[in-house]
């Protein structure tokens, strides 16, 4: 074991690696913020939902109504899901035609959720360095977009919730 001299005495090297804070002791690893540890956790939970078979459709109502928002708003909807242990619920949607979906993607259109239970509105988190948890970049055709609603335990598993942007509003979603 190597030590170190110091004016009051040796120090050994363990010691010294035990007073810097734990993400740096001699790992030479950057520590990662609260706000880089939900990104990415955000992230992975993205990459799950497209790759594990979580796209399906959850709506309940009839497939005329899912051709309707294909042919009026450029969109078919894959679902809903709960997300972030259940603190988050997580819209997905795949553009079919990026003209007819642009009005979804305004900025300044605030996205909300209203869960059909109990009336309540959920809204899309603006985190202060991250922005609206929602995908608002010009629409491409064959993409899947999404958007993060705030769920403080309100929805649960097979509820029915409706989303509404602007002029566009889906009903009888199932929370899968």
């Amino acid at each position: 074991m190597m030590s170190t001299q110091t004016a009051g005495g040796s120090v050994s090297r363990n010691h010294m690696n035990q007073s810097l804070p734990r993400s740096h002791a001699g790992s030479g690893k950057p520590h990662l913020t609260l706000w880089q540890l939900l990104l990415l956790i955000l992230g992975l939970v993205m990459m799950l939902y497209t790759t594990s078979g979580w796209c399906q459709a959850s709506m309940t109502s009839s497939p005329n109504e899912a051709t309707d928002l294909t042919e009026k708003w450029g969109i078919e909807i894959l679902g809903v899901r709960q997300s972030a242990a259940g603190h988050m619920l997580d819209f997905r949607y795949k553009v079919v035609d990026a003209e007819k979906a642009s009005p979804l993607f305004v900025r300044q259109t605030k996205p909300y959720l209203i869960d059909q239970a109990s009336g309540k509105v959920l809204a899309v988190p603006n985190l202060a360095k991250v922005g609206p948890l929602r995908s608002s970049n010009q629409p491409q055709a064959g993409r899947t977009y999404w958007m993060f609603f705030g769920n403080p335990g309100v929805v649960k598993a097979g509820g029915k919730v409706s989303v509404v942007i602007g002029d566009f509003k889906v009903e009888n979603l199932t929370v899968q």
